[in-house]
């Protein structure tokens, strides 16, 4: 009995590290359920919306996410410090974030000279070359970080972001604290509703 429980540490070790490579390898989704952050982080739910919200006071500190962006330079999240960050996770391969690409290039063109700036993060794109062709076609021309693995996704604070959840935008505050969230694809009306009440703060 006890030499053939052995093996079982390593087994369950196995089995951990396979699970957690499927939560970021899984599909693109447009919801998410209520475990994906409900009542965590400071995040409360609008109703009747994907969009969740926090207070001054009850946010998290994002993390300083960076890398190579698709155009071959650096980014780093920090660097936008003093700034409202609308940062966008999403992927080639994903309907949702083909929908809401518009969206999203219209709101940065107008909120640019607001201090806002709008940076993507994509993900589960094997081949850049099909990240880049996605933004030529829908006319993005915000930076994006190439994270094709998701390592950059997994440094968020447990609750704030679902990697199961693509596309998801996050409105990151000026002292660089997690101020909304919108899980699914967004239309200019959810992005403006995220971004306008933050941007309207003032900065701390």
């Amino acid at each position: 009995m006890s030499a053939m429980a052995r093996p079982r540490p390593r087994v369950a070790a196995a089995a951990a590290t396979a699970a957690a490579a499927a939560l970021v390898l899984t599909g693109c989704s447009s919801s998410a359920s209520s475990s994906s952050g409900e009542g965590q982080l400071g995040f409360v739910t609008v109703k009747g919306t994907n969009i969740s919200k926090a207070d001054i006071g009850k946010r998290e500190d994002a993390p300083d996410i960076s890398g190579e962006t698709l155009e071959g330079q650096q980014a780093k999240l920090s660097d936008y410090r003093g700034k409202v960050v609308v940062l966008n996770v999403w992927g080639s391969w994903c309907g949702p974030c083909r929908a809401e690409a518009k969206y999203l290039q219209a709101i940065s063109e107008k909120y640019k000279d607001q201090g806002v700036q709008f940076l993507g993060v994509n993900t589960r794109d094997s081949e850049k070359t099909n990240a880049i062709r996605f933004e030529q076609e829908q006319g993005v021309t915000f930076p994006s970080i190439y994270d094709p693995a998701g390592t950059q996704l997994l440094k968020f604070p447990k609750g704030s972001l679902n990697p199961q959840s693509i596309p998801t935008t996050l409105i990151v505050d000026r002292d660089g604290k997690l101020a909304a969230r919108g899980v699914g694809g967004q239309t200019d009306d959810g992005l403006e509703s995220m971004l306008q009440p933050v941007l309207a703060e003032q900065k701390q």
